[in-house]
């Protein structure tokens, strides 16, 4: 051992003996295992299952000796393991290093972030585009820019939490309409009609659930009450919609919402970051204003380069939309056949409905032991008394795939009485 090792050594023994905890830590640890011991109790405590390997359609999970289909990942298109997907990530790191080791403002912007906002900007129609380390960080970095206390914001009360937490940043006058409940919002814009700006806020799908947001509606009422629309379009990018442009497509109204926030952590590679895609002039005013921006390192190189050439491959085919479409009409068919409820809008993400909140997690661990990973949504994730199986198809499915998920629970419905 040399003798600077053992100073370190002997240096962080020391500072390591200095740490005393103060004497109210013991009674918050013996609360919080109560509280802990509670959520066990009414089974709705959640373990993180150890993955193996790489994201795809089949997975290695720690302790099983072979892999299992993957059910429910947000891997939409399967990219996240496509070689060109990683190998442009390899080439990255070779070029631009590991990351900038600051925020953009102050250490420079590399080439390739300028490149990818150029193409996500393009894939949505949009005039300009700016990047997050997270689509929780643009949802928390907009709102506060562009609103202020002499405006007014309407969000749908099911909104996802990103939105929640951006929308209490920001001094403007709150609203929360019923889900999906035109009337109600109609009645919100006709109260705030005298403020300066008014901000209608939707997510596009609502990833509990399943549910697709009435946009042309929510548009129609913005025109007429002059408001803008934002939507977070994180559970559609890349692939809802004929060639995968979101909401907006899937919906025929494309072009028609003014901000979109989304993602590059689910379909569009799978990694990590998101982003705003609007006009020139609130992008340009985010650039100024939004803090998780100016505060944030910027993105990773190798992952700016894997969603670059995700868009690339979009841009260029829609054959794995359709897949995916493919794919959710074919499991939507068959379990409702078999007697399951299956929530939401056709889309990719299936909530298999169960209610009781430790049949779910029980009927999910039995879907593990037949080789299927799926995993059971319980309160406070969802609300009490709609605990579900939350499945969700990818395109890199086969239909023997999403038969065999089928028929597991099939079998273990008929077993437990869920199926008459």
């Amino acid at each position: 051992m040399s003798t600077r090792f053992r100073a370190a050594t002997t240096f962080f023994r020391a500072r390591k003996a200095t740490f005393r905890s103060s004497s109210a830590l013991p009674n918050v640890r013996a609360q919080i295992e109560g509280e802990l011991s509670a959520i066990r109790d009414a089974g709705t405590y959640k373990t993180e299952r150890v993955i193996t390997s790489r994201q795809a359609a089949t997975i290695g999970v720690r302790g099983r000796e072979n892999k299992v289909l993957n059910f429910c990942a947000n891997n939409y298109l399967g990219l996240s393991a496509h070689p060109d997907v990683i190998q442009a990530g390899k080439d990255a790191l070779d070029t631009h290093g590991a990351g900038l080791s600051s925020v953009r403002f102050i250490c420079g912007t590399q080439d390739i972030h300028v490149d990818l906002e150029r193409k996500i900007a393009e894939f949505h129609g949009r005039d300009d585009s700016i990047l997050y380390a997270s689509c929780f960080d643009a949802n928390g970095g907009i709102f506060e820019a562009l609103l202020g206390a002499e405006d007014a914001l309407m969000s749908d009360e099911l909104n996802h939490a990103s939105i929640i937490d951006g929308v209490r940043l920001c001094k403007a006058k709150k609203y929360r309409y019923k889900h999906r409940d035109m009337n109600e919002l109609r009645n919100m814009l006709e109260e705030a009609k005298g403020m300066r700006r008014k901000m209608i806020v939707t997510d596009g799908v609502f990833s509990m659930d399943g549910n697709v947001a009435p946009l042309k509606e929510i548009c129609d009422l913005a025109d007429e009450y002059g408001a803008i629309v934002f939507v977070d379009d994180c559970h559609a990018t890349g692939f809802l919609g004929k060639t995968g442009r979101g909401t907006e497509e899937f919906l025929g109204i494309s072009g028609r919402v003014d901000i979109i926030n989304s993602t590059l952590g689910k379909a569009m590679g799978g990694a990590s970051g998101g982003y705003t895609t609007s006009s020139k002039e609130i992008i340009d005013l985010l650039r100024q204003r939004s803090r998780p921006y100016l505060f944030s390192n910027s993105l990773p190189p190798p992952v700016v380069a894997q969603a670059s050439k995700v868009y690339d491959l979009l841009m260029t085919s829609s054959e794995l939309p359709k897949k995916v479409a493919a794919n959710t009409e074919r499991f939507r068919r068959r379990m409702t056949e078999a007697g399951f409820r299956v929530s939401g809008d056709n889309h990719p993400i299936c909530p298999v409905m169960l209610g009781d909140a430790r049949l779910a997690t029980e009927m999910a661990d039995e879907m593990l032991e037949r080789g299927i990973f799926v995993i059971g949504f319980s309160f406070p994730v969802v609300p009490h008394g709609k605990a579900r199986i939350r499945v969700q198809l990818s395109a890199v499915h086969s239909q023997e795939d999403v038969d065999r998920c089928v028929d597991a629970f099939i079998e273990i419905g008929q077993r437990r009485g869920v199926l008459k």
